[in-house]
C-alpha cells in the first residue's frame, strides 16, 4: 500500500497509444455485427502502432512499437493482403512493419498451457499492443456465464499490467441489438463490456458504417462515419471528413437532440440532476454529451445549470 497522492502521474503525452482512439497500456474490445469491418479496424490500429502512421487516417499514434496478432478465423494469405492494403493506403512501406504474427493453428485462453503459451511469447516479444481477433474463436465457455468469461479477461489483464502491453479483442454483437447502446449490445456476459478501458464499436444503418469510441478515463465519442476505401491495391477504412451523422437514439433522436430538447422546453437553466430526470439518461452517458455540446457552443454552463445557446 501507499498513499494516494503518492501515486505516479502519468504524463500527458504517455496517456495514449493513439491519440483519442485507445488508451496507452488499454485493454478493449473492438466490437460490431459480423462482416461490419471489425478486423479491418484492429489491423489499422496494429499498422498504426507499428508504424506511426495515422490511424483510419485521422488518428495519431503516441507511441509506436511491435503488434503481436492473432488471426483465428482468416487465413495467413489473407490477414497479409489486408495488412499490406492498410500500410499502402497509410503511406508506409509493408515490409518495415514490425507486426509478428502467431501461425499456431489454435489458442485457447481458458486453457492454462495456452495461457502459458502466450504469456512466454509476450515475454519474448514484449510489444506494445496484442491483437486478439475474435473473442469467439479463443474459448470454448459459455459467453453469458459472467464466473466463466471473467477468469479468462484477467489472464488477459494481468498481461497487460506485467508487461504495460495494449490489449486489443475483436468481438461479436448480439443479434437483434440494432437500438441498443453499443457496450450493451455486445454478445455474452457484460463483464466483456466493463472489462474495457478504450472500446471501439462499428455499426452500419443502412449504407453508413458509424463509429463509436468509449474510454473509460477520457471523454467518448460517437457517430464517426467510416467507409472501406479501394484506391488502386490500397484497401483500409478512412473516416468519412463532413460525414458527422451520429447513431439514432430511441425514440428516433440522437442523446444530444434529447438535452436540447428538454433545455429547449425547460424556458429556464437546468442543473444535470434535472436534466438526468428530464433525459433519463445516466449520469456517464449525460455527462459526456455535455461536454461535446459545451465544446461545440450549443450549450452555455452557469451557476444556475445548463442552458440552450440561442442561434
Amino acid at each position: 500500500m501507499q498513499p494516494a497522492y503518492t501515486l505516479a502521474v502519468q504524463p500527458p503525452e504517455r496517456r495514449w497509444l493513439i491519440e483519442d482512439l485507445w488508451a496507452a497500456e488499454a485493454v478493449g474490445i473492438v466490437g460490431g455485427e459480423p462482416k461490419c469491418g471489425k478486423s479491418w479496424l484492429a489491423l489499422d490500429v496494429a499498422v498504426a502502432v507499428a508504424s506511426g502512421a495515422l490511424c483510419l487516417r485521422r488518428f495519431r499514434p503516441a507511441q509506436t512499437g511491435r503488434v503481436l496478432l492473432f488471426a483465428a478465423e482468416d487465413a495467413l494469405h489473407i490477414v497479409r493482403a489486408r495488412l499490406a492494403g492498410i500500410a499502402l493506403a497509410a503511406g508506409v512501406a509493408f515490409e518495415t512493419l514490425d507486426i509478428q504474427v502467431i501461425t499456431a493453428p489454435t489458442v485457447r485462453l481458458d486453457l492454462p498451457e495456452d495461457q502459458r503459451r502466450l504469456r512466454e511469447t509476450v515475454a519474448t516479444l514484449r510489444p506494445a499492443l496484442l491483437v486478439l481477433d475474435p473473442f469467439v474463436r479463443l474459448h470454448r465457455i459459455d459467453e453469458n456465464a459472467a464466473a466463466e468469461v471473467a477468469p479468462v479477461l484477467a489472464s488477459l489483464r494481468e498481461l497487460e499490467r506485467h508487461f504495460r502491453t495494449a490489449v486489443l479483442l475483436v468481438h461479436h454483437a448480439r443479434k437483434g441489438a440494432a437500438h441498443a447502446r453499443a457496450g450493451q449490445a455486445l454478445r455474452g456476459s457484460s463483464e466483456l463490456h466493463a472489462w474495457g478501458d478504450s472500446n471501439l464499436y462499428l455499426r452500419r444503418q443502412g449504407d453508413t458504417l458509424s463509429l463509436a469510441i468509449e474510454h473509460r478515463a477520457a471523454p467518448s465519442r460517437e457517430g464517426l462515419v467510416v467507409e472501406l476505401r479501394a484506391q488502386g491495391e490500397a484497401l483500409a477504412l478512412h473516416v468519412v471528413d463532413g460525414g458527422g451523422a451520429r447513431p439514432a437514439a430511441p425514440p428516433g433522436r440522437s442523446l444530444g437532440e434529447r438535452i436540447e430538447q428538454a433545455l429547449a422546453a425547460a424556458g429556464a437553466p437546468l442543473t444535470r440532476r434535472a436534466l438526468r430526470r428530464a433525459c433519463r439518461m445516466r449520469a456517464s452517458t449525460l455527462g459526456q454529451i455535455l461536454a461535446r455540446l459545451l465544446a461545440d457552443g450549443r450549450v452555455a454552463r452557469s451557476p444556475d445549470g445548463y442552458s440552450l445557446v440561442g442561434p
